[in-house]
């Protein structure tokens, strides 16, 4: 039976409906998008194009064909156009083609190609969409740490398109090279697919890579078109070019449809003890709501157990009304077995599941099409992710909902009651440094290990090669030869670096099991996982019995204690070098390179109502960080004259501090955990009341630089959240912080309001 198309605007009036309207604080409607269509390419395969018409597609919208012809004439191209635009046929009908020409060649093996994603599953679903096309004599398959040991050969040998991700391909690949070399040598094309998740150190180890992929594909003769593929991001051939290190084109003019869609900014209610409704309880009723009125959901959550949270409350209270409709609510996130995944992916496409509460595991590309509406519970990082998240849904032929619930946060606070600032702002750089020093001697290490390096490979890495180089012959690491510098030690060193991190990884292990639960970084397991840690898996409680660092294992018992627990911390840093600096009146801002040490030295018992049992010492040791920040003084006596006295100091400081990193995400693409902040009202280096953000990461990774360049759009922002939440003296809406290793003591939200208005006063 035909369903009726469905109506967004009559939904949104019904969730809003009584005492509910006051929590819809914006609506935005989004006009349709007509379609631009251009003929098939001449050169097309005869096999590609029956394949694709086979299936109703005989025609391209206008940003593939270009993206297609670019990549025919051989010039690496990004495209980064709208959620569901076609990307991958743009990218797919120039690389199938080369590899079915190549198929009819006599003698040889013909043309290769190589497809990486940031996800197993992404790289499944675009599998499964290349058998179902079944073009003749090309032969595809998935390559990644899945795939058994005796295919993996048949796949070096045989398969013209290999999909993997950079982490098989940084551990696998390219230490072994030489067993790939007949694929390497026929290499034509290489396909980067969601590149704009490829961010900060992330970021900086994938573009690291891709330069180390190229570097051995050239000594095989084979120089590969790079071909890109992006949600709408600014400046997109900047950052393809950053991560090859190339000139790189960019199509950006999206040419397909798109059926108009309702945008609803949420604000949940402000609950009695000062604090909002989570985004996740709020999200978990509308989905309830919207199943109810057989409009098929996604709810997208920030993290797994909030997803997990979310289906279950939604479960719940469709129970008391419709037990029926409760089994048809299902949660997706990583960490799911792949079958669990292509079924919940098979029921959402047959209507079989109303809701589904997701990760951006959903986001990434997995072929979902037909929903009528998408509920983000809290900012999901980016813009780009939002629109990632919002174009889930819209049937063909039908508009659709999105709605944005705002969670606990300064930054979800100043969105919804700035709207511009989600609709009428660019969306985001993807902000990243590919010299990063910290990231990149580990790969010239692995290299080296790959080829000898030599001062040529500037050519690849940039100009700092040979200096690192020389620093790592110092460190024992590489030997320095008249015909270049190679790797000195008997392992491997891509087994050193994580592409998902710097640094050590500790794994939480259950003790009576040994069965690992999971890993965390060794940078945030003294806060995360210390000694009575209280720690939380798929809903269940865990008691941290023992953190020992030396074996990089947190040992954890099942249990509730009835209580959780926070770290308590103390930070300072010192200024290295001041690269950059503005004068704003009697204020400075800076730019430049610091060293933060921090110290994890205790914890404290809270009840579920927030009352405090107890503190508890521990002995853990300092930790360093060298990185990049951004700073700003102001002298007491200005500090006097905006009304803070010398006792109120240190608490408008540390409230200005909080908000600024809450903020600081609003400009680069970054998440609060990614940068860190110390405050002082006297500080050694500076001699004045200080304000610093960093990066979170050794050597920067591009937010701090970020914020100083848009330095008056984001504390301005963090003026205005600050001086306009509800609250009387302080929440988490504005200057509370999650992470904050003093219980977020002092505070002023009055002092950071004075502090921030007087320092933008002088600019």
């Amino acid at each position: 039976m035909t369903r009726a198309p469905f109506d967004p605007r009559e939904t949104l009036a019904h969730l809003a409906r009584g005492a509910r309207g006051e929590r819809l604080a914006h609506v935005r409607h989004l006009p349709r998008r007509e379609a631009v269509r251009v003929p098939w390419p001449e050169w097309t395969d005869p096999g590609v194009y029956a394949a694709w018409s086979g299936a109703g597609v005989t025609h391209l919208w206008s940003h593939q064909g270009e993206l297609a012809e670019l990549a025919r004439q051989g010039r690496h191209t990004v495209c980064a156009t709208g959620t569901a635009s076609g990307k991958s046929l743009g990218f797919l009908l120039p690389v199938l083609t080369a590899l079915a020409e190549g198929s009819h060649a006599p003698t040889g093996r013909g043309a290769t190609a190589l497809y990486l994603a940031p996800t197993k599953a992404l790289a499944g679903d675009q599998l499964a969409r290349l058998a179902a096309m079944a073009v003749p004599g090309v032969r595809a398959a998935v390559y990644d740490g899945d795939t058994p040991t005796e295919e993996r050969r048949w796949i070096r040998d045989h398969a013209h398109y290999v999909l993997s991700n950079p982490d098989l391909l940084h551990h696998s690949l390219l230490p072994g090279h030489r067993q790939w070399a007949p694929f390497l040598r026929a290499l034509r094309y290489v396909v980067v697919d969601e590149c704009h998740v490829y961010r900060g150190v992330f970021g900086a180890h994938v573009s690291a890579v891709l330069r180390r992929l190229l570097r051995v594909a050239a000594r095989y003769e084979s120089r590969p078109t790079v071909l890109f593929a992006s949600a709408t991001v600014a400046e997109p051939a900047a950052l393809a070019s950053a991560l090859i290190g190339q000139d790189v084109t960019a199509v950006t003019r999206d040419g397909s449809p798109r059926e108009a869609t309702t945008f609803a900014l949420w604000e949940p209610p402000l609950a009695s003890e000062g604090t909002r409704r989570s985004a996740v309880s709020e999200s978990a009723s509308l989905l309830a709501d919207l199943v109810l009125r057989d409009v098929q959901t996604v709810a997208f959550a920030r993290s797994r157990v909030g997803v997990e949270a979310v289906a279950a409350a939604a479960r719940r209270d469709l129970a008391d009304v419709d037990p029926a409709l409760a089994p048809r609510v299902a949660a997706y996130r990583g960490g799911y077995l792949p079958e669990e995944r292509r079924d919940l992916e098979a029921a959402l496409r047959g209507r079989e599941l109303l809701g589904l509460a997701a990760t951006n595991a959903l986001e990434l590309g997995i072929d979902i099409a037909g929903l009528d509406a998408v509920l983000i519970a809290g900012w999901p990082g980016t813009r780009a992710s939002l629109w990632q998240q919002a174009g889930r849904a819209g049937r063909t032929g039908s508009e659709s909902l999105a709605v944005l619930v705002a969670a606990d946060d300064p930054l979800d606070t100043y969105l919804v009651h700035h709207p511009e600032s989600v609709f009428e702002a660019p969306v985001e750089a993807s902000v990243f440094d590919p010299a990063n020093p910290h990231v990149l001697s580990a790969h010239l290490a692995a290299a080296a290990a790959e080829l000898p390096l030599t001062p040529a490979d500037t050519e690849w890495f940039g100009p700092s090669v040979p200096a690192l180089a020389e620093a790592l012959v110092a460190g024992g690491v590489l030997r320095a030869r008249p015909a270049g510098w190679y790797w000195a030690r008997a392992d491997r060193p891509s087994d050193h670096v994580e592409l998902r991190g710097i640094g050590q990884t500790v794994r939480i292990v259950e003790t009576r099991t040994g069965r690992v639960l999971g890993t965390v970084d060794e940078a945030r397991a003294h806060s995360a996982v210390h000694t009575g840690a209280v720690y939380l898996h798929q809903g269940q409680q865990h008691v941290v019995t023992e953190l020992d660092l030396a074996d990089a294992a947190a040992h954890v018992v099942v249990g509730d204690p009835g209580w959780s627990t926070q770290a308590r911390s103390v930070s300072e840093f010192r200024i290295l070098s001041t690269t950059r600096e503005q004068q704003w009146g009697p204020a400075r801002l800076c730019l430049g390179a610091v060293e933060v040490t921090s110290q994890v030295t205790s914890f404290l018992r809270r009840l579920p109502t927030g009352e405090v049992i107890g503190e508890h010492p521990l002995d853990l040791p300092r930790r360093s960080l060298t990185t990049v920040a951004v700073w700003w003084t102001l002298p007491e006596e200005e500090l006097a004259l905006a009304g803070i006295g010398e006792a109120d100091i240190p608490g408008a400081l540390h409230a200005a501090e909080h908000a600024s990193i809450g903020l600081l995400p609003l400009i680069a693409t970054c998440d609060r955990w990614d940068i860190g902040g110390v405050s002082t009202a006297l500080h050694p280096d500076t001699g004045l009341p200080t304000v610093l953000v960093y990066d979170g990461h050794p050597g920067g990774a591009g937010f701090a630089e970020h914020g100083f360049r848009h330095a008056r759009q984001w504390l301005d922002a963090t003026l205005q959240t600050v001086r306009a939440c509800e609250c009387p003296a302080g929440c988490p809406s504005c200057v509370q912080s999650p992470k904050c290793g003093n219980g977020n003591d002092p505070l002023s939200k009055t002092g950071a309001v004075q502090a921030l208005a007087h320092l933008l006063s002088g600019h």
